[in-house]
């Protein structure tokens, strides 16, 4: 029984200030630390704070995470509610109802299971690459829950394996488990899934998130809707997944670009897993390591010209005080960008900065193509896609832009 292995932790009482009540009962899954007004000193990471309302009835009911500044994570708001067996088995069940299709599917077999807080279970992710699992904590309150999760994966998936990635903040707790724990069955020296039919490897261990940027599958399935006959350029490629996408779409070359030595390795990788399809293997594969702008730069200079490039960079803003240094980035890779496309070609530009908004990031993108000579058309945006829900507003990060490249008359 996977009760067995519940814990039994301390329930806090708490008392939160007035708009975070309110917020609360709007569906909001965080208290930050100056929303509460009182609460017992010696709370650990992992208790349940129970919080409750000026007239001391109970309003919600989340994790404690004295460490964090988002101090409670709120589990549920409503009714009272018992965090047991039945509640994480729920809610698990819930997140894995809404990704019934992809269980499905043969030619996906690589998607996110559990969105933390976008699925009521904040702190956790859960994502699948074939029979392998990953699960990844964002916060030390969630690990006296950890041996319960477990059973109920094994219980609920019947996984090959499952592995522990951990987030900074929880990476930091004194706990036994570390970062790239095999907690449950055995891994091959390779994970290997399917994305749209395309194959690809997964270093749940030791790579990026989980292992893999799942939550651009449909943005990578849109370029090769557009790569055919195209010269294509992949900027901050990681592991290659718009590369290879490209390829199969029937792009003549492909140029990567990524600062670090082994992504362009894991691209070389991910291209040798699909050249049985004819037209990966008739394409062109070249790359550059080193600094995304200076590279985009030295190849205009060198009168190198794409007719698609790719534009995806990592998180440029963690803090709201990044904002400003983020919004000039995508605008100086807006500009150096779109110097290297032809007349009629494609601009792909993404972002997942969750604090700057898609309204500035789409604005920036079209400002700083204006001011480098050239006009936007054609311009299709997308967002999250399916497995990745977006329950509240913080929840929305992602963005992308798809737009055709005209010579300003």
């Amino acid at each position: 029984m996977v009760d067995d292995v519940i814990p039994h932790p301390r329930r806090l009482a708490v008392r939160v200030t007035k708009d975070a009540l309110r917020q609360i009962r709007g569906g909001h899954p965080w208290v930050f630390d100056d929303s509460i007004v009182a609460v017992p000193d010696d709370g650990e990471a992992g208790d349940l704070a129970v919080i409750f309302d000026d007239k001391r009835r109970f309003a919600a009911i989340g994790l404690y995470d004295p460490a964090s500044p988002i101090r409670i994570k709120v589990l549920h708001q409503g009714p009272p509610l018992v965090i047991d067996e039945d509640f994480w088995r729920e809610r698990l069940t819930a997140a894995f109802d809404l990704r019934s299709a992809f269980a499905k599917s043969a030619q996906t077999t690589g998607y996110r299971l559990v969105h933390g807080e976008n699925d009521r279970l904040p702190g956790l992710v859960v994502d699948r690459y074939g029979d392998h699992v990953v699960i990844k904590l964002y916060t030390e309150a969630l690990f006296p829950y950890l041996d319960a999760i477990i059973g109920l994966l094994v219980e609920l998936l019947e996984p090959a394996s499952i592995t522990l990635r951990l987030g900074r903040n929880a990476a930091s707790a004194r706990v036994v488990r570390e970062d790239g724990d095999l907690l449950y069955g055995e891994l091959p020296e390779v994970v290997t899934f399917r994305e749209n039919g395309l194959t690809f490897e997964a270093d749940v261990r030791h790579g990026q998130k989980t292992g893999f940027f799942l939550d651009q599958r449909e943005n990578r399935n849109l370029v090769r809707s557009r790569a055919s006959g195209r010269r294509v350029l992949d900027v901050f490629c990681c592991t290659g997944g718009f590369s290879v996408n490209a390829a199969a779409g029937g792009a003549t070359s492909v140029h990567s670009v990524d600062i670090a030595p082994a992504a362009i390795a894991a691209v070389a990788r991910n291209v040798a897993l699909n050249l049985d399809r004819p037209s990966v293997a008739a394409c062109t594969f070249t790359s550059s390591t080193g600094d995304a702008l200076p590279i985009l730069l030295g190849l205009a200079d060198k009168g190198e010209r794409f007719d698609l490039v790719v534009v995806d960079p990592p998180a440029f803003a963690s803090r709201q005080s990044q904002v400003e240094g983020a919004r000039a980035a995508y605008r100086k890779l807006t500009a150096a960008a779109v110097r290297l496309i032809e007349p009629g070609g494609v601009l792909v530009q993404a972002s997942c900065s969750s604090r700057v908004t898609a309204r500035d990031f789409f604005d920036d993108v079209e400002d700083a193509a204006i001011a480098a000579g050239v006009a936007l058309a054609d311009v299709r945006t997308t967002t999250h896609e399916p497995d990745h829900p977006v329950g509240f507003a913080q929840g929305a990060y992602l963005k992308a832009m798809f737009a055709t490249v005209r010579t300003r008359r």
